[in-house]
């Protein structure tokens, strides 16, 4: 004996897939858009999260978006001096 999923079941199932996939890709353009704007977060995701803001500084720098990496090392280096 076959058990078929009725079709409202379909309906559900797919509404729920589509909320997360939205979330998900809301999520990644709130992430990026805060490593692009705040150098604390940066800082902080360096700290906790290595491997991530380095992945991160790979996808930037492969869509053109130069001198990324540098310009936060540079940034952190003057408020380690405090200048």
């Amino acid at each position: 004996m076959t058990r078929t999923v009725d079709p409202q079941g379909k309906t559900i199932l797919k509404g729920g897939v589509l909320l997360v996939e939205l979330g998900w890709i809301f999520g990644a353009c709130f992430l990026f858009k805060k490593r692009n704007t705040s150098q604390d977060f940066r800082q902080a995701m360096s700290k906790k999260f290595p491997f991530i803001l380095k992945d991160s500084y790979k996808c930037t720098e492969h869509v053109n978006v130069q001198n990324q990496r540098a310009r936060s090392r540079k940034v952190a280096e003057q408020q380690e001096l405090g200048i």
